[in-house]
């Protein structure tokens, strides 16, 4: 009897005996990748960001205890927090640095393979850290701070490429939605393990920060026995035997024949327009920018990766205690309630993890915009208020901060990272992320430097800038993404056309229309055809299974 497909449409499909797995062992294996890569992937962003809020009055102590014993005097107040800024910040610098070097690297080694070398950088700075009261040297923790940036800069860029292209069509939304979900996890968890009773208390921050080197080792001893990203080995590497192998485990001994057709027909157009251009088969950055018929899609993802910094939720972690503390909040219950600010953001990051495939990209990211530009007005009020001595007003800026967070959580928090994954072809993805990723990493040491300026110049309208943030986001997004659920990319590209005005082309070497709906149904046939000589082209129209509906 026939399986069905995610649309309810028979799928005829013939099941192999490849390493003796079935269709549930696909899934295992694909949930268990996704683990391996996110624990030491964009986990690591959320648990760094998290875990520097904890120690700050400790580092800013032994920043001042140090500075006297080189120099006779102590830091005043204003120079101490530059110093702290300067701390923060290098994270985001590191970030920056690691978006760019994300591209290459995962051109050069894969992806899998690109987030196993990324874990070197984290090591060294946890020994900077765990040495740097020893050496009686803050300047260490900085420079910790910058490879721990680097490796979340990596990390955020490599893994939602590693995931889109490892899942198949129906879940792409929802597998490269899990690095959000990640994150938001390694937030949470970061406040746990910052609270005083764990490793929060002032002997202990060195250790508190170099925690992240255990996620890492977690990693470094599970995901190499993982398989690598299919598009990568057949269309990057030309490697169709282990393309062939690695969809076999991802999706339990049933790989789709129109799924490696479409990297097969996306491998030729590659080396179509590599051909024409004169130039390496892979993008850079400068040629994406170049590329008349790309630009609309790049600064769609250009405006979603800024705005997904720009729009301060990162701020409230940075510096909840500060945004607390002129809420109201006593000074030693803060950092219980900042476990519910990580605790709100992974909650709505599952519950759209749920969604994303159900609503679609374009309106969890508008809707998510809406609402955090509904918030903060209201936060915004409640501040103004409570300074006029309204009761209550205290906890109203509370429940705003909540309500911010999880309406960050429910769209821009995950929608803004696969954007690249899903608009861009496999030559441009690298690129385009390290653009997206630059944006990212750019925007977040701007908030980081300037919102405690902001919070000095603008008092209780300090939310008013990420007011005009979302709410700008959200009209241009609303303007310019089309929706790519369940999207070839053929057809998302047809989409930005549209909106451009620009009519409907294709090139020669595109699916056909009947190939395009038996895709859109995702029909499965045996690995087998593929298997008997990897060296050998397949002939599509011999493979191309004949469903009987």
């Amino acid at each position: 009897m026939p399986q069905m497909d995610p649309k309810g449409e028979p799928e005829e499909t013939i099941r192999p005996s490849i390493g003796g797995e079935d269709g549930g062992g696909g899934a295992i294996i694909l949930t268990l990748t996704i683990c391996s890569a996110a624990i030491g992937g964009t986990f690591q962003y959320g648990y760094n960001i998290s875990i520097i809020n904890a120690p700050t009055s400790y580092i800013q102590t032994f920043i001042n205890d140090t500075y006297m014993e080189r120099w006779g005097s102590g830091l005043e107040s204003s120079q101490l927090t530059l110093m702290w800024t300067i701390i923060v910040s290098a994270f985001s610098l590191g970030g920056l640095l690691g978006a760019l070097l994300a591209g290459p690297l995962s051109v050069r080694f894969g992806r899998k393979n690109s987030l196993l070398l990324n874990n070197g950088f984290l090591f060294a700075g946890a020994v900077l850290v765990l040495t740097s009261r020893v050496a009686k040297s803050f300047e260490m923790i900085i420079f910790a701070r910058f490879l721990v940036g680097i490796n979340s800069g990596v990390s955020m860029n490599v893994q939602p490429m590693y995931f889109g292209e490892s899942a198949p069509k129906h879940l792409r939304g929802a597998v490269a939605f899990s690095s959000a979900v990640f994150t938001a996890f390694g937030i949470f968890l970061g406040q746990v393990v910052g609270l005083t009773e764990v490793l929060g208390a002032q002997h202990l921050w060195p250790y508190l920060l170099a925690s992240n080197a255990l996620p890492g080792l977690i990693q470094l001893l599970s995901l190499p026995w993982f398989p690598e990203s299919p598009r990568y080995l057949l269309i990057d590497r030309g490697d169709k035997d282990a393309c062939v192998k690695a969809l076999g485990r991802l999706r339990g001994g049933v790989a789709s024949i129109l799924e490696v057709e479409e990297m097969l027909e996306e491998q030729e157009q590659q080396k179509s327009a590599a051909l024409k251009s004169g130039s390496s088969a892979n993008k850079t950055p400068w040629t994406l920018f170049k590329d008349a018929g790309l630009r609309s899609q790049l600064r769609t993802v250009m405006a979603a990766s800024s705005a997904m910094m720009l729009c301060g939720n990162d701020s409230i972690y940075v510096y909840a205690y500060y945004i607390f503390l002129a809420a109201g909040i006593p000074p030693q219950k803060i950092q219980y309630i900042t476990i519910g600010t990580g605790a709100s953001e992974f909650t709505a990051s599952i519950l759209s993890n749920l969604l994303i495939e159900r609503v679609g990209r374009r309106y969890l990211l508008i809707g998510g915009y809406s609402l955090m530009s509904f918030w903060s007005v209201v936060f915004t009020v409640a501040l103004n208020l409570q300074s006029r001595g309204v009761a209550g007003m205290a906890y109203l800026s509370m429940a705003c901060v909540f309500a911010y967070i999880l309406s960050f959580g429910l769209g821009p928090a995950g929608v803004s990272g696969i954007l690249p994954a899903e608009i861009f072809d496999q030559s441009a993805r690298p690129a385009a992320y390290m653009v997206a990723g630059s944006c990212m990493w750019v925007s977040l040491f701007l908030v980081g430097m300037l919102f405690p300026f902001i919070v000095n110049v603008f008092g209780d309208f300090c939310f008013l800038p990420f007011f005009v943030v979302c709410v700008a986001s959200a009209v241009f997004l609303g303007l310019t993404l089309p929706e790519t659920k369940g999207k070839t990319l053929a057809e998302i590209t047809a989409d930005f056309d549209g909106r451009n005005g620009k009519k409907k082309e294709y090139s020669e070497v595109e699916m056909d229309e009947p190939m395009k709906e038996q895709y859109q149904l995702g029909k499965a046939a045996s690995l087998t055809n593929l298997m008997l000589d990897p060296d050998r082209k397949p002939d599509l129209e011999s493979i191309r299974p004949q469903v009987n509906v």
